[in-house]
């Protein structure tokens, strides 16, 4: 499993039904959090949905009173904006066209992917998506910018370093 993880002050993701639509409708929409670009990769289970579930809301990348990044989100009332992004499994290290080999098809990525938002508000997150499979137009003003590629490989194991 793979996200890219984003901190935004505002972020929102719209679906264009067709082409002469101009705006398209908004699917989510965050203020303060994290926008996740969501990877899945055919050998992820719920073993790597939980630990990255776990991960992301342990993560402290706000600013306490001092400035040092010491808050978790949930300390800041943050909200996620989870995105599935298949591209994110994109080898470009042969030819000048993708292959996308390594992403889960559709038939086992979105009941992941829909575990995943799951386990987010399970776990009390308050949580908007984009809507998987559908071509989006997500747009985010990026906080800092702090940015965080998160990876978590199949059978790696238990958490190395539980949050908190």
């Amino acid at each position: 499993m793979r996200i890219l993880l984003q901190r935004v002050s505002r972020a929102e993701v719209r679906i264009r039904e067709n082409e002469s639509e101009p705006h398209g409708r908004v699917t989510g929409r965050i203020g303060h959090g994290y926008l996740l670009l969501v990877g899945i990769t055919h050998t992820d289970s719920q073993a790597e949905l939980e630990w990255m579930a776990e991960k992301i809301l342990g993560l402290r990348l706000f600013p306490d009173d001092t400035g040092k990044l010491n808050r978790d989100l949930t300390e800041i009332d943050g909200e996620l904006l989870v995105v599935s992004q298949f591209t994110l499994y994109g080898d470009a290290r042969k030819g000048r066209r993708p292959s996308f080999g390594e992403a889960a098809k559709p038939e086992i990525a979105r009941p992941l992917y829909n575990q995943f938002v799951s386990l987010l508000r399970q776990r009390g997150a308050k949580v908007s998506t984009g809507e998987f499979g559908a071509m989006m137009d997500v747009e985010l003003v990026n906080d800092g910018p702090v940015t965080l590629w998160l990876e978590r490989e199949a059978g790696a194991g238990p958490l190395d370093n539980p949050p908190g």
